[in-house]
């Protein structure tokens, strides 16, 4: 038996599953989520995952490969995260923990390669459009920050390019999302997508808004959470205004890469935001933003697009990668 160690480590949470890979399909034999928040690193969130686990020598000796897929850009198998005060050493942990191999890749390559692992029902389809065989992918995904990865199909498979894309500037739609670039524009000197367009971005957004309608006292600011529960569930004008430019910018930002590439081969929304969101997302904002493409709109409207439900994206990558 080989035993894969798969880990997810983003900004907010880090979810580790040992297990196998057969016949394509990923076999957990324990999973446990971490908030990073309460630990120094990855490596202390090691340890407890192992106290916990308590592998037999057996199974401990069958680990063979571990792989992490983390939200930052890597160099020679190590990491800083973008959005938290983590450094990750795959060799370091090698060293460590005692397993043969232990690979450090981004976040949303792992989230790419895991598309292959989906089944039917961890995909919630906005648009059916029409499927091109071995045409490009496109991996989107907001959450504490905004991963992006394409696939492409190269040597009979799909190989991934994943980059920083959600640090490219932010592209204003729409007047009232130019109101937003010169809002922001003013604080940074400079906004990009991921300013706009993940956790963080939404809590800039719902500023605006308080702002745009005549402000607000200091004890108004909502966390991420807060804002989509007030909107979805509470009806809050102002979270739900927040919310709809949310949605518009995210989908004319995913418009506009997987244009880029002519991604018919699908589109898939990924990070932990979007199943959070799903009634709005389905309520066509999202759709119109991406299709919005002036003379290029029929070609949008061919592009397959779903919204990834299944959060173990990444780690089902992680085990992808690993068992390759």
């Amino acid at each position: 038996m080989r035993m894969i160690l798969a880990g997810d480590v983003g900004g907010t949470k880090t979810l580790l599953e040992a297990g196998t890979l057969e016949g394509g399909r990923w076999l957990p034999v324990y999973t446990a989520r971490y908030a990073a928040a309460e630990h120094a690193d990855l490596q202390s969130v090691l340890r407890e995952f192992f106290r916990a686990w308590g592998p037999s020598p057996k199974t401990r000796a069958a680990l063979v490969h571990a792989c992490f897929g983390v939200a930052g850009p890597v160099m020679d198998n190590r990491a800083r995260l973008t959005n938290l005060a983590w450094f990750v050493d795959g060799d370091s942990i090698r060293d460590e923990f005692g397993i043969a191999r232990v690979s450090v890749v981004n976040d949303f390559a792992a989230a790419a390669s895991g598309i292959e692992l989906l089944d039917a029902a961890d995909l919630c389809v906005l648009q059916a459009g029409e499927p091109v065989a071995r045409a490009p992918r496109l991996v989107i995904g907001a959450g504490t920050g905004l991963g992006v990865a394409h696939l492409v199909w190269a040597g009979g498979c799909y190989q991934v390019i994943a980059g920083e894309a959600g640090h490219a500037g932010f592209a204003p739609a729409t007047l009232e999302q130019h109101e937003l670039w010169r809002s922001l524009f003013a604080n940074s000197c400079r906004v990009t997508t991921e300013d706009v367009v993940s956790g963080p971005g939404l809590m800039r957004l719902y500023n605006f808004i308080r702002g745009s309608a005549g402000g607000g006292s200091a004890s108004d600011t909502k966390t991420p959470a807060e804002i989509v529960d007030a909107a979805l569930l509470n009806g809050d004008a102002h979270s739900r205004r927040a919310l709809d430019l949310f949605i518009a910018c995210y989908g004319e930002a995913a418009g506009n890469l997987a244009l880029g590439a002519l991604a018919r081969g699908g589109v898939f929304v990924a990070g932990g935001i979007a199943p959070k969101i799903l009634p709005r997302l389905q309520a066509g904002g999202f759709l119109d933003a991406f299709n919005a493409k002036a003379a290029y709109a029929d070609t949008m409207r061919k592009s397959p697009l779903s919204v990834v439900i299944n959060e173990r994206l990444g780690v089902l990558g992680c085990a992808a990668i690993a068992a390759r």
